[in-house]
């Protein structure tokens, strides 16, 4: 039985297709965990919804930015962007099965292998977060939009503030700083206030931002947590993190890792992916 993690797929059903082939991936004995961003800017996200609800069980994701997005549009609480292609999804005539899959599924997961821990998320972690916290705040959000109540959360879960936490916070508020923490984070200040302005590479950051894995009074190092979103930051292999999102739908790859007897062993793995968009 082998764990595996990979990044955003992005409507690449293609590449999807090709990096379960060249794992050997087998549903009755592997488990694979999706970082988040199944759908968008890539050709058919219809397919990708579709193979990982077939696969439910040994198929495992979280939710990302694109994927929320998703559910705004088809509330109709947000336009669609000219870079979207979910027109195909949207009208499929099992849109609903879709989307009521899809809004069920959480914003973090933790993984138990070969006496370790592996934290999931698919953007960041803010520094004030145990792993235990980040799940049980990811349990928030996924409680409401497994409700009837999803559409009121949907309709205010957009905006930048309150950008950093506190244990005060309550409602649509407490609620939209996990979500863009979990889903959009890659910059922040040292004392953990987040910023949505800039996607650029780690070693260029604003003035006055780290890279959010880098601050020094984070409360999940020496945790390994594994994420994806942030393209121009590429792959990334260290003792306590992974990044995961290497620009599959940018005409990159698409990147997985296998572990073996420990969450120590890694193997990455890659398929290339036809460009689906032009980055900028």
């Amino acid at each position: 039985m082998a764990l595996y993690c990979a990044g955003d797929i992005q409507g690449c059903a293609q590449a999807f297709e090709q990096l379960l082939t060249h794992i050997g991936f087998s549903p009755s004995r592997d488990t694979l965990i999706l970082l988040g961003d199944l759908v968008n800017r890539g050709p058919d996200s219809t397919a990708v919804l579709r193979r990982c609800m077939a696969l439910e069980g040994s198929v495992q994701v979280i939710l990302g930015n694109h994927d929320l997005h998703l559910l705004a549009v088809a509330l109709g609480v947000r336009a669609p962007s000219r870079r979207d292609t979910l027109h195909d999804l949207l009208a499929h005539p099992h849109r609903q099965a879709m989307l009521d899959w899809l809004r069920r599924q959480p914003l973090a997961r933790q993984a138990r292998h070969g006496g370790g821990e592996l934290l999931l998320v698919h953007a960041g972690v803010l520094p004030q977060w145990s792993a235990a916290q980040v799940l049980r705040l990811a349990g928030e959000v996924q409680a409401v939009l497994s409700s009837t109540q999803w559409p009121d959360f949907v309709g205010q879960m957009y905006g930048d503030l309150p950008n950093a936490w506190s244990d005060h916070l309550r409602g649509a508020n407490r609620l939209r700083v996990i979500v863009n923490a979990l889903t959009r984070l890659r910059f922040c200040s040292p004392a953990g206030e987040m910023d949505f302005s800039s996607s650029e590479s780690a070693s260029t950051p604003p003035a006055g931002l780290i890279p959010w894995f880098d601050v020094p009074t984070r409360l999940t190092r020496g945790q390994l947590i594994a994420f994806g979103h942030w393209s121009t930051l590429g792959w990334m292999n260290r003792p306590d993190l992974l990044a995961l999102d290497t620009g599959c739908v940018w005409g990159g790859s698409l990147s997985a890792v296998r572990f073996g007897a420990t969450l120590a062993e890694r193997e990455h793995l890659q398929v290339r992916c036809p460009q689906a968009q032009q980055p900028g």
